[in-house]
């Protein structure tokens, strides 16, 4: 199928997701169906209300309460879908958008995909003609992000694979040397695939790697600059402060999405070249064969989700993928009938 959801414009349909703002700003996230009802303590609200509406619509459920009706963006999916991992924010997503340079017919290889979050904003990126290959170690982890990707876009993206299994091993038999453009990797310890990723990137390409902890940041800054494959790398933080604006009373929100993670990114040189010298202090801390610390969720401060809740998002995200599947199949129905 085409990589590009259904149309985000028109009147709604059935099978339509919806996005309802309601009394005191409070987020309602539904699935139009002719008969489905929205329950809460302010009254019902019925799908059916709302099917023919255009976009951006204002309904009134049971109690006269009013709910402003809009299609979600991408963000706004993104925020509110299932998780089995924790997701890359919009924040960090547009920025690695923006300096992995992913373009319109990229190869690009992922790692690891989490809950998808960030696989959908690089399938837009790629756009129909672009190749995504997303490498993931667990089949849990990879179940939850296939059902947000096909629940965004009504089934599964042609340019889309996933790969279960480690990138060390598997990316070497998935991609030929030189053939990958863009390498995003949001993994506990990327310096551990760095000599397979720097074999697969084509001269010029792109390495992205976005991790949590400073440590982390410093080891595969450290390792990057030892394998004389990469051009020196670029580190960088994202924090998006929101503004109250409201007549005479504008000041900056109480709240704030700060740090989330950091970028590092690195292009890979042509096979032989030595990069010129960058003059810097010497480092007095670096890190070399004997450094054993264990590199786990638990130890970079990560909270690993429960087996019991990694299933129920797994149903959800299934179930959610179910009916973008018939809705999708619904609205080729109703087109070639016209």
């Amino acid at each position: 199928m085409s990589v590009a959801a259904p149309r985000p414009s028109g009147p709604f349909r059935e099978g339509d997701r919806v996005q309802l703002t309601g009394p005191k700003n409070r987020l309602h996230t539904i699935t139009l169906a002719p008969d489905g009802e929205m329950h809460t303590h302010h009254g019902v609200l019925f799908h059916r209300d709302l099917i023919g509406l255009p976009d951006g619509s204002v309904v009134t459920n049971s109690s006269g309460h009013e709910y402003l009706a809009l299609r979600p963006l991408l963000r706004d999916f993104a925020m509110s879908m299932p998780r089995g991992a924790a997701i890359v924010y919009p924040k960090d997503a547009a920025q690695i958008v923006m300096q992995a340079d992913i373009f319109p017919g990229a190869t690009v290889v992922e790692a690891g995909v989490g809950s998808g979050a960030l696989s959908l904003s690089l399938l837009r990126a790629i756009g129909p003609a672009g190749r995504l290959v997303s490498f993931e170690r667990r089949d849990d982890f990879a179940d939850v992000a296939r059902a947000n990707v096909e629940t965004f876009f009504g089934g599964t993206p042609d340019t889309w694979e996933v790969v279960v299994g480690d990138l060390l091993h598997a990316l070497p038999s998935t991609m030929p040397a030189g053939s990958v453009d863009r390498v995003v990797l949001d993994m506990l310890a990327p310096w551990e695939v760095m000599d397979a990723v720097a074999d697969a990137l084509t001269p010029g390409g792109v390495v992205l790697c976005y991790v949590a902890t400073a440590t982390q940041l410093s080891r595969v800054a450290e390792y990057i600059r030892g394998t004389g494959c990469f051009t020196d790398p670029d580190a960088s933080e994202t924090m998006v402060r929101g503004w109250h604006v409201e007549g005479l009373a504008v000041r900056p929100d109480h709240r704030m999405v700060a740090h989330t993670g950091f970028l590092l990114t690195a292009r890979r040189l042509a096979p032989g070249t030595i990069a010129p010298e960058v003059k810097r202090r010497a480092s007095k801390s670096s890190y070399g064969d004997e450094d054993v610390e264990l590199w786990t969720p638990g130890a970079v401060g990560d909270r690993e989700i429960t087996d019991k809740n990694l299933r129920k998002r797994a149903r959800e995200a299934a179930k959610a993928a179910d009916g973008a599947r018939r809705a999708a199949a619904s609205r080729d129905a109703e087109d070639r009938s016209q």
